[in-house]
């Protein structure tokens, strides 16, 4: 398979990372989504909503979404709870994530890394709901190893993504002890180096 993506992208990064940790065989197609290379008519024929990351399949089926690709790629894997429940809340984080954490972490790491904004012109209530997000998963992780359990599942791989990388975005995880754990474990069980 291909995937199509942006390597500064966390929601590309999770596929690759869950492709990488169930030995998948894919080619890594870079994508600079700031040159505007997923509007070609090439690209949108393919994912007419001309977003990253995109898989192509060998029998020319293509799949787009970060957490509907991975939970497609990792459907029969251990990354997936086999309790029914469990695998239900573990979807529930994956929505949650997108909902209620990227549209606030990622987005003022945008602003920061690749807009060169400084963190004073930050919309405050983009900064307010990211750390309201924050909070959320270090309460849930001062109960529970992981997300959706006490195995890892591609929820952590989901919120991994951008928690990794949210001090970039402005937002300070010095606070997080419980989810500076979590955020090294899951590093490690991916095989990941410690964000910078």
């Amino acid at each position: 398979m291909k995937i199509y993506g942006d390597s500064n992208s966390g929601n590309c990064l999770k596929v690759k990372w869950v492709c990488d940790k169930l030995a998948l065989p894919y080619q890594w197609i870079e994508i600079d989504t700031r040159k505007g290379e997923t509007r070609t008519p090439q690209f949108l024929e393919m994912n007419g909503a001309g977003q990253v990351p995109t898989v192509a399949f060998d029998d020319g089926r293509t799949l787009a979404q970060s957490n509907a690709i991975i939970r497609y790629l990792a459907r029969d894997s251990a990354l997936v709870p086999r309790d029914a429940f469990m695998a239900a809340k573990m979807d529930e984080w994956l929505f949650w994530e997108q909902y209620s954490h990227e549209p606030y972490i990622a987005v003022c790491r945008f602003l920061l890394v690749y807009l060169g904004k400084d963190a004073s012109e930050l919309d405050p209530e983009k900064v307010k709901r990211g750390y309201a997000a924050l909070d959320r998963m270090e309460q849930h992780l001062l109960a529970s190893r992981f997300f959706a359990g006490e195995e890892v599942s591609l929820a952590d791989v989901s919120l991994l993504a951008y928690t990794r990388v949210a001090h970039e975005g402005g937002f300070d995880l010095g606070r997080y002890a419980a989810l500076r754990r979590w955020i090294g474990e899951v590093e490690a069980l991916l095989g990941l180096p410690p964000a910078r």
